[in-house]
């Protein structure tokens, strides 16, 4: 693809070429796309709009908001002592292999730790594609000062794949990127959380062009630490977190609510 382009603008007498506005792989198909815009949903300006996937009760994930008006929440404790690795140990970064793969890393390593949220939907019955960037928009409360929200969406594979067994149920990461709550108001003027108080954190992830194939779930995972890819929370506000000392570090309930008023969901560019 790339070098019929160039030649056309770079060589005398080069072939034409018919080069799209943009060629995108979908990784959930497994080929190229040839469109004439992108993104294909997102919030303003675009053909469709944003769709919210909500938390639901027993942890599940699916399109219908909440009805529920009392106290609807999950919570877990974050302990920096203890962080969420981002790869499954050990993690050296001289393996270069391993940092290579990381963003296709099955996700199931930290599925069943009690520092991660994990809600999925039933199997599909039909295809679900994304094409732009989802925003995770979430309602929570911590009881320290700061935290930390790693927000993860995935596609789960089939128990069993023909022709693939090392696929079945397998964990792919679509998306997934972390916020900082001190910046929650402003990237400019950070502030400390107030303990116990719900605040939202909307944040863009990174762009997909995926299908979620018939048979696979949708899945969205929350933690707040992703070590050592990124640096521990101390989850107690200091004015740097660079220079934070040993006794800034604490243990923090994390607690997200999906409630009709706080419906803590992922909006996915979705294409009907």
């Amino acid at each position: 693809m790339l070098k019929p382009f160039f030649d056309h603008y770079l060589k005398t007498d080069a072939p034409k070429t018919d080069t799209p506005p943009v060629f995108i792989y979908n990784t959930g198909e497994n080929h190229w796309d040839r469109l004439r815009n992108w993104p294909l949903a997102c919030e303003q300006g675009c053909t469709a709009p944003l769709k919210p996937l909500y938390l639901q009760p027993e942890f599940g994930l699916g399109f219908d908001k909440s009805s529920a008006s009392g106290v609807a929440a999950d919570s877990y404790v974050s302990d920096p002592a203890k962080p969420v690795p981002y790869i499954p140990r050990p993690v050296r970064f001289s393996d270069s292999d391993r940092w290579r793969q990381w963003l296709v890393a099955d996700q199931r390593s930290v599925a069943d730790r009690t520092d991660v949220l994990t809600y999925t939907t039933p199997a599909l019955t039909a295809a679900v594609r994304i094409s732009g960037a989802p925003v995770a928009d979430l309602f929570a409360a911590t009881s320290g000062a700061d935290a930390g929200w790693v927000v993860t969406l995935i596609d789960v594979f089939p128990e069993e794949v023909r022709g693939q067994p090392e696929l079945g149920g397998y964990e792919l990461a679509v998306s997934m990127d972390i916020f900082r709550g001190r910046y929650r108001e402003s990237f400019e003027h950070p502030s400390a959380i107030p303990a116990g108080k719900p605040q939202r954190y909307r944040f863009d992830m990174p762009t997909a062009n995926h299908v979620f194939l018939p048979g696979h779930r949708i899945m969205v995972q929350i933690q707040s630490i992703w070590f050592p890819l990124y640096d521990r929370n101390p989850q107690t506000y200091v004015p740097n977190i660079f220079f934070a000392s040993l006794s800034d570090y604490a243990k923090a309930t994390q607690t997200v609510f999906r409630t009709a008023s706080q419906a803590s969901a992922v909006w996915l560019p979705l294409v009907e």
